[in-house]
């Protein structure tokens, strides 16, 4: 799973798991575990809600967050 970022338009980003990222020809993301960016409930969802389906077209951008593994990688170092 990607942790992804969706920024929508005059709303608080959501922060949320994805399978896969979206494609190029996709309409929609589907969200896992939606929150916002500090970890807490969004106040517009039932508290039991875990998966929620967007359309891109409301999306301005998404930003692809990074794992722990990813950063843990050191790729130059400098003595």
């Amino acid at each position: 799973m990607q942790s992804i970022l969706v920024h929508i338009a005059n709303e608080e980003p959501i922060l949320g798991e994805v399978d896969q990222l979206p494609g190029t020809t996709d309409t929609i993301i589907i969200l896992k575990n939606p929150r916002k960016r500090d970890g807490k409930d969004l106040h517009y969802l039932e508290p039991e809600i875990t998966t929620i389906i967007l359309p891109i077209a409301r999306a301005s951008f998404i930003e692809v967050m990074t794992t722990r593994e990813e950063d843990e990688i050191i790729t130059f170092v400098r003595e």
